[in-house]
């Protein structure tokens, strides 16, 4: 579904993305980690077209799609949520997702049925008591949930979660967890961004370690946890 061939990204003199390769299948939850100012979050922007490669290209369903601009990016196919979440504050919840609904997709779509999608999709993450609060009122764990269905608006094939987890108790993590492996039996692949280890091993199929800019080891949960140079870098002995 995504091939990511050779992806360089400069910041000055800095190389925030070093030459990454990988690629991700439909079907799959694939994780991304490595510490912070790894290069994570650039990737995401490079994909979702909110920065633009020093070079390389991206791949999505067979089209290079590099250098194209978010909204574009979004109507094929990606959705994301973002490490600081990203709300219309001033909207409640369902005008949130209405709105991804209305406009993050490639037709037209009328208002009937979006507001009808909207209210499906908040009942699916569990936000439909909520629907006529204020998005700035919400809990953290629920403005995550409001960005995760709100991005799912734009029927995605591919979703990028970035730190979904972060800030969560343990009980709002399983919960987390649990929304995770139903938006993949919608037939969603998922590409996540997170630091709560637990859950990342939990949820994924494989996993990506970013250090400084490039792509450290790749494999299962198993074999990035008994990665020697990732548990020296990041996981702890």
């Amino acid at each position: 579904m995504l091939e990511v061939k050779s992806l360089v990204k400069y910041f000055g003199g800095l190389a925030a993305s070093a030459s990454v390769d990988f690629q991700i299948a439909p079907g799959e939850v694939v994780g991304l980690i490595g510490p912070n100012g790894a290069g994570k979050t650039t990737i995401f922007n490079l994909i979702s077209g909110h920065l633009a490669p020093t070079s390389g290209t991206i791949v999505f369903k067979g089209r290079d799609i590099t250098g194209r601009k978010p909204h574009q990016i979004c109507r094929l196919g990606i959705a994301r949520t973002f490490q600081l979440v990203n709300l219309f504050g001033s909207m409640n919840v369902l005008e949130n997702v209405k709105l991804a609904s209305l406009f993050g997709v490639s037709k037209a779509v009328r208002t009937a049925h979006a507001d009808k999608e909207a209210g499906l999709l908040l009942k699916f993450v569990g936000l439909s008591d909520l629907a006529r609060t204020p998005a700035r009122d919400l809990t953290v764990a629920n403005q995550k949930r409001l960005e995760v269905a709100r991005a799912l608006a734009t029927q995605p094939d591919l979703l990028l979660l970035d730190e979904v987890m972060a800030g969560l108790n343990p009980t709002e993590v399983a919960e987390a967890m649990e929304l995770i492996d139903r938006i993949r039996s919608r037939g969603v692949t998922i590409f996540m961004i997170e630091h709560v280890m637990k859950a990342i091993m939990g949820v994924s199929d494989r996993i990506i370690v970013l250090h400084y800019g490039v792509k450290l080891a790749e494999g299962t949960p198993e074999e990035i946890a008994s990665h020697d140079r990732v548990r020296e870098i990041y996981l702890g002995t």
